[in-house]
């Protein structure tokens, strides 16, 4: 990520903790209020978000998504796939809990367009899987290879979170019961693929010393 991606990521970051903030004052604050409490320039604001509505949706969330503290007590495994699958499970349970809500803001996201993949774009949403992802990974990343790892957070990213649910459910037609246990499996061969790929390559490079 550029200097100037993780500067966009830190501003919308201050934007939604502004939002949370002046909430738990019991008041619906205009953006412009959120904008001033965050210290950033009303048209910064009004980049990330269309409306104060739009902020306050992904503020909510924001509030109910686990951290890595949340996800891993201090005896946590140390296996990748155990600690996936933990951030899995974390992620699907504030889902769960806030499906109407991740379904308006999911609607809304598609509707900006974008998501920031250029350095003039403001991103359209927060990524906060990837922290939990390269948490669950860092124990140990020394299994894989970097480019396994890079490769991993990626494809975890697609199966972590609100879409791959609403996947299984809108789409497949299944169950909360079914849709962890597709979840589960895919995470296990994505685990599994990235390791085997690193123990492949690493056994070629040593064969060809």
């Amino acid at each position: 990520m550029t200097v100037r991606a993780n500067q966009r990521l830190r501003t919308r970051k201050e934007l939604l903790r502004a939002a949370a903030r002046l909430v738990a004052e019991g008041r619906k604050p205009s953006l412009d209020e959120v904008a001033e409490a965050a210290l950033v320039s009303r048209a910064t604001a009004y980049r990330h978000f269309p409306n104060i509505d739009a902020l306050l949706l992904e503020a909510a969330l924001d509030l109910a998504a686990p951290g890595a503290e949340d996800v891993f007590p201090p005896d946590a495994p140390t296996d990748i796939t155990a600690r996936a699958l933990m951030v899995d499970a974390a992620l699907h349970d504030m889902v769960a809990q806030n499906e109407p809500l991740m379904r308006t803001f999911l609607a809304n996201a598609l509707l900006q367009g974008g998501g920031g993949g250029g350095d003039g774009d403001a991103l359209t949403r927060q990524n906060r899987r990837t922290p939990l992802i390269q948490s669950a990974i860092e124990p140990s990343r020394d299994r894989l290879s970097p480019r396994e790892r890079k490769m991993l957070e990626r494809a975890l990213a697609l199966i972590v979170g609100g879409e791959a649910i609403l996947i299984c459910r809108d789409v497949l037609q299944l169950g909360d019961a079914e849709t962890r246990e597709v979840k589960r499996w895919a995470i296990r061969a994505l685990v599994t693929a990235a390791l085997e790929n690193t123990r492949t390559k690493r056994a070629e490079a040593k064969s060809g010393d």
